[in-house]
């Protein structure tokens, strides 16, 4: 059986976060209260999404400097773990679409040719940047309207109406349509983390001598063109796209791959 050690890990952090601020509505809790847009931890320490703030700032809306501070430590957080690492540790989304991925494995429907032929992965990144264009042009902060991880929390928070439609739609393109879609193609803020993680601290270590070049984790990997190095160099991932989910550590039986901190000096090829 596969080491599933950071899948479980995953699972648990997305629930406990889910049930922290399912409990400050249910229970009066002030651990952590909020949306995942804005938030306060302990009633104390402020957490802003680093993208939620750039679109209220487009809207030239006046944000207050809690806010502002909330978006600093929230940057500088995951500039250390990996932008991307939100996704697949926080995220409520994440485990509607890696259901699906894992239900697109188990029937077979996998088809990457087809994917990029209609939608590449840089949709994302002219998504984000439209982003803030609209919600300088409408002066509201545009994703967040539409935003299925702000439906599903408040869906999980508050019992779920019409806003489960957009997460079955999610679930339904992920398994049906295109491999990877909702958060490989077209999350705006899974591409402003990317950003964020392109320089990260903590990295996927592989060491091509361990290698058997078997392929488990490209086939688990949400991202798997991060992987290019595999039984070819001893090199980090490099990539920002990277979610640094740890579900390619997990099924290397090879001890070839590993999370590690970032080498600032060149990389043995």
């Amino acid at each position: 059986m596969k080491n599933m050690k950071y899948l479980l890990l995953r699972r648990t952090t997305q629930s406990g976060i889910l049930f922290l601020y399912f409990a400050a509505n249910a229970y009066g809790w002030h651990i952590l209260e909020g949306t995942f847009g804005t938030s306060m931890l302990f009633g104390i320490i402020p957490l802003a999404d680093p993208y939620n703030t750039l679109q209220v700032l487009a809207t030239g809306f006046v944000l207050g400097s809690d806010v502002l501070l909330g978006a600093v430590i929230i940057t500088l957080f995951y500039f250390v773990v990996g932008g991307r690492a939100f996704c697949s540790w926080v995220c409520p989304i994440n485990m509607v679409t890696d259901l699906a991925n894992w239900l697109r494995r188990t029937l077979n429907l996998d088809k990457e040719e087809v994917n990029y032929r209609f939608l590449k992965r840089s949709a994302r990144y002219w998504l984000m940047v439209v982003g803030l264009i609209v919600s300088a042009l409408v002066g509201v902060a545009a994703f967040e309207v539409f935003s299925p991880i702000t439906i599903m929390q408040r869906g999980i928070v508050f019992g779920f109406g019409m806003g489960g439609a957009v997460v079955l739609a999610i679930f339904l393109f992920d398994l049906f349509g295109v491999k990877n879609g909702w958060c490989g193609h077209l999350c705006p803020l899974g591409a402003a983390y990317s950003v964020i993680g392109s320089q990260s601290l903590v990295k996927v270590k592989h060491n091509h001598e361990n290698c058997t070049n078997c392929m488990d984790c490209k086939v688990v990997c949400p991202e798997n063109q991060v992987l290019h190095m595999i039984n070819k160099s001893s090199i980090a991932v490099s990539d920002g796209e990277c979610t640094n989910c740890g579900r390619c550590v997990d099924v290397c039986n090879d001890d070839a791959l590993e999370f590690g901190i970032r080498s600032f000096t060149k990389q043995s090829r």
